[in-house]
């Protein structure tokens, strides 16, 4: 194979396989403030190795306890110069009979994993 073609192929190989070396994303911190009556705020820490748009941390979810998901935080845009980063969640409505939640990150490659979060929920 002449070199060239051999060059291409090695660095189209690279492109390709560089998303999928950032691995999961992680929740490295989670905190709860209660909003009002059934509504809390999330400030949640993310650490990932994005790569740029093709590979990056692109939102996390607040789940209860039996599965389903309370609230959604999008990340429009890669973090690659900025990590671990914290962004924040609003408005989430839970019901008082929830005590705790868990916190998933997502990213635009594995998709849910990493390291998850367990929250209690505060009273007051």
């Amino acid at each position: 194979m002449h070199k060239l073609a051999q060059s291409i192929l090695l660095l189209a190989w690279m492109s390709a396989s560089t998303a999928a070396f950032a691995g999961e994303a992680d929740i490295v911190d989670a905190k709860v403030a209660k909003q009002g009556a059934d509504t809390y705020q999330f400030e949640v820490t993310l650490r990932h190795a994005d790569t740029g748009w093709k590979h990056y941390a692109d939102a996390f979810i607040v789940v209860g306890p039996s599965g389903k998901q309370l609230g959604k935080r999008v990340l429009f845009h890669p973090h690659v110069d900025e990590q671990p980063f914290t962004r924040s969640l609003s408005g989430v409505k839970i019901s008082p009979d929830i005590k705790m939640v868990t916190i998933k990150a997502h990213d635009s490659v594995h998709e849910l994993g990493g390291k998850e979060m367990q929250v209690k929920l505060p009273v007051h």
